[in-house]
């Protein structure tokens, strides 16, 4: 009997889960007159896959696409480089104002991202990066959550580790990328996907700073669906339902890695 209230209760979290991603997907095949019906109803009655032809050719999305994956992996990468290299230090050296530095990192994160998109905004226009990659890649370089979640992974390795390493004289850098790494792939992997993500489902900064559509990505892309006229919603849930798929590809290869990561670092 627990278990069988488990298994409901776990289903009906699902369902509230994947409700969204259902009638996104619904509305995506369904025709224009149906989605303002009075008539509430999950299912088209008309099956219009042509949507997505039309969602696809309405906007250059495959410019959205490259500027998107450009923008989300340089950031992912040098996220991880940066995020390694400060969680490295913080777990393992020891020197005068390193737990009040952390905090103060950790403090950060508890800053909306709003109240700095003024004295951010203005940074860049100074620098002349408006409508630029850099403007969209330089300011988020460093993620202050990739270095907590790799500061509490290198925590739990073991210390023999590290004493071993020196005896054999390998510098801090040889440690880091050639014994580290291969011990601590599962929160790589994750603190990637994390990054990643949010990169790619980044709105409100891309908007701000750019006014070129030749730099626009996916997420500030899909404004083209809205007009003064009212919006396509059926494809606009076409192009958010493509959009989202190298996501889900990403956190499928990445599933079991995700799972481990979140588990070793103490965040369960």
């Amino acid at each position: 009997m627990r278990k069988l209230v488990s298994y409901i209760v776990l289903i009906i979290l699902c369902l509230f889960v994947l409700g969204p991603f259902i009638w996104m997907l619904a509305t995506s095949v369904k025709p224009s007159y149906e989605i303002f019906s009075t008539h509430l109803q999950l299912f088209p009655s008309h099956w219009m896959f042509s949507n997505y032809v039309k969602a696809w050719k309405s906007a250059p999305f495959g410019r959205y696409f490259l500027n998107s994956f450009i923008v989300a992996a340089t950031q992912t990468v040098f996220s991880l480089f940066f995020g390694s290299l400060a969680a490295f230090a913080f777990a393992r050296f020891r020197f005068p104002g390193r737990q009040l530095l952390f905090v103060l990192l950790l403090i950060t994160m508890m800053v909306p991202g709003e109240i700095l998109l003024i004295p951010n905004y203005i940074t860049i226009a100074r620098l002349h990066w408006l409508s630029t990659y850099q403007a969209l890649i330089v300011p988020w370089l460093v993620s202050v959550f990739t270095i907590f979640l790799m500061r509490q992974y290198f925590i739990s390795l073991p210390q023999e580790l590290f004493e071993a390493a020196d005896l054999d004289g390998c510098s801090i850098m040889r440690v880091l990328f050639r014994i580290l790494l291969p011990l601590t792939r599962p929160i790589w992997i994750t603190a990637g996907l994390i990054s990643f993500t949010a990169s790619w489902n980044g709105f409100l900064w891309v908007l701000v700073v750019t006014n070129n559509p030749n730099i626009y990505t996916l997420p500030v892309g899909l404004i083209n669906f809205s007009t003064d006229v009212g919006t396509a919603y059926n494809q606009l849930m076409a192009a958010t339902a493509f959009s989202v798929v190298p996501l889900i590809i990403l956190f499928l290869l990445g599933q079991r890695y995700f799972i481990q990561g979140i588990a070793r670092s103490g965040l369960r």
